[in-house]
């Protein structure tokens, strides 16, 4: 019982897969902005994963500075966004 409730734990704890995502989605950022063109839709979807993403690591921090880091997160994310809504 006490295994399988540390094993939970560990794996909520575990932000390894937000972070990958995280990569990905700056990888396909910036491939939309070397593309050009009409991208301003493309990258708010881009946005709304980010922010999907940093509202999981922010509910998974275990301590203060993961929190104080995916707040941070989230205020770019939101600064990103209101940009991105004035790409074509």
């Amino acid at each position: 019982m006490l295994a399988q409730e540390l094993a939970l734990l560990a794996v909520k704890a575990d932000v390894t897969e937000e972070i990958d995502r995280l990569g990905a989605h700056v990888a396909a950022a910036r491939v939309l902005l070397a593309e050009g063109g009409a991208v301003g839709r493309k990258l708010d979807f881009l946005m709304q994963e980010f922010n999907r993403e940093a509202n999981t690591l922010c509910s998974k921090a275990q301590n203060s500075e993961l929190t104080r880091v995916g707040l941070a997160l989230k205020a770019l994310i939101d600064q990103m966004r209101e940009q991105v809504q004035n790409v074509e």
